[in-house]
């Protein structure tokens, strides 16, 4: 098996996923020609930024938390599983694929499938965290669900 996580560590896999949406969304907003795409991009990238503190915060509190499992090794494993399939855990990967898209659309899909990706990655740390992070964890959550509303209502306009 590969690596286990800590809580801390699942914390800090989510400050690294909010560095790559910041990055990404960055990106598209300096590629992009169409303005309220644009606008759209600048924002999410400005919400990524704030999510960035949040998880700094969380992190001071979870340094040594350990989850609730049914087995040894349960949760961790679950987390591991999700991480390394998660493009947005490896360093310099947001900037990356959007420079790689050509059009508004694309970075919209793609800003889609990382938003829904980012909901799951989410509702997984929760596990991670003790219960009065719970709640901070959730209005992440529901920002999230906030930027895929936005971003799937972008793309009927594109």
């Amino acid at each position: 098996m590969g690596n286990i996580f800590s809580g801390s560590e699942i914390v800090e896999i989510g400050i690294q996923i909010e560095k790559n949406g910041r990055d990404f969304y960055n990106t598209a907003a300096d590629k992009s020609k169409e303005p309220e795409a644009k606008e759209l991009f600048k924002f999410l990238a400005g919400e990524e930024e704030k999510h960035i503190t949040v998880f700094k915060k969380i992190l001071d509190s979870v340094e040594k938390y350990e989850p609730a499992e049914a087995y040894p090794g349960e949760y961790f494993s679950y987390m591991n599983s999700l991480a390394s399939e998660y493009v947005f855990t490896q360093k310099d990967k947001g900037k990356e694929i959007a420079k790689a898209l050509k059009t508004d659309k694309e970075v919209v899909d793609k800003g889609i499938g990382f938003e829904k990706d980012s909901i799951t990655f989410y509702q997984g740390v929760k596990k991670a965290v003790p219960e009065y992070d719970k709640k901070t964890i959730d209005q992440l959550i529901v920002q999230e669900q906030s930027h895929l509303q936005k971003l799937t209502e972008i793309k009927s306009k594109l």
